[in-house]
């Protein structure tokens, strides 16, 4: 049985890891850590806190594994800089947190195209995020990188919606890489790499989802 710590878990990816994990006998709980207060369930613990003032020491750290969900886009940030705090910053300051509370396996929900040499400033921060969270030193890492994904936003947002469709439909024509994933697919890969925690650092390419 294996205690879950989620962040991210009121996104799209994160609602389906949330709802999955509980479905999972194999979970014994899930800790949601959420800004705003989650619908009681049974097994869910839901701390709420302040991403930037993480409490360093508070008892719910103290899980086997934990999977990272949180992202936003330029458009909802509104700068490099706020974009870069819920993309690099906050899953870092979980992750080491987990880390020296002894989680042994953390999956990170990052992005294809993940580079931190990339001159696309996405990318970039995708990729030197997943270079900071290899230095933690996790037992077991797994790197997710979907596509486009596939689901109901909320908040609605139309302009990413219409995209995504018009690549669900050209799905058949597209190479396997580029073509775009169900939140469920992912949060099952998430899950999975989080429970079965697989040694070393492994990375999901969009095409193996």
């Amino acid at each position: 049985m294996t205690d879950l710590l989620l962040v991210g878990a009121t996104g799209l990816v994160g609602q389906a890891v949330l709802r999955q994990a509980l479905a999972d006998s194999r979970v014994a709980k899930v800790v949601a850590v959420t800004r705003k207060p989650l619908p009681p369930q049974p097994r869910l613990e839901n701390p709420l806190v302040d991403f930037d003032a993480l409490p360093r020491e508070a008892s719910w750290w103290k899980v086997d594994a934990g999977i990272c969900t949180l992202g936003t886009t330029m458009r909802q940030a509104g700068s490099h800089a706020a974009f870069r705090k819920v993309d690099f910053d906050y899953p870092l300051a979980v992750a080491r947190l987990l880390r020296q509370h002894g989680a042994q396996s953390f999956a990170f929900a990052s992005s294809i195209g993940a580079n931190p040499k990339s001159r696309a400033f996405y990318a970039r921060v995708k990729g030197e995020v997943e270079q900071r969270l290899i230095a933690c030193g996790f037992p077991s890492l797994t790197l997710v990188r979907p596509s486009g994904i596939l689901g109901p936003r909320e908040p609605h947002r139309a302009w990413e919606e219409r995209t995504i469709r018009v690549f669900h439909k050209l799905r058949p024509l597209l190479p396997r890489h580029y073509r775009v994933v169900p939140a469920d697919k992912i949060a099952k890969a998430l899950i999975e790499a989080a429970i079965a925690a697989p040694a070393g650092v492994q990375i999901v390419e969009s095409e193996r989802l």
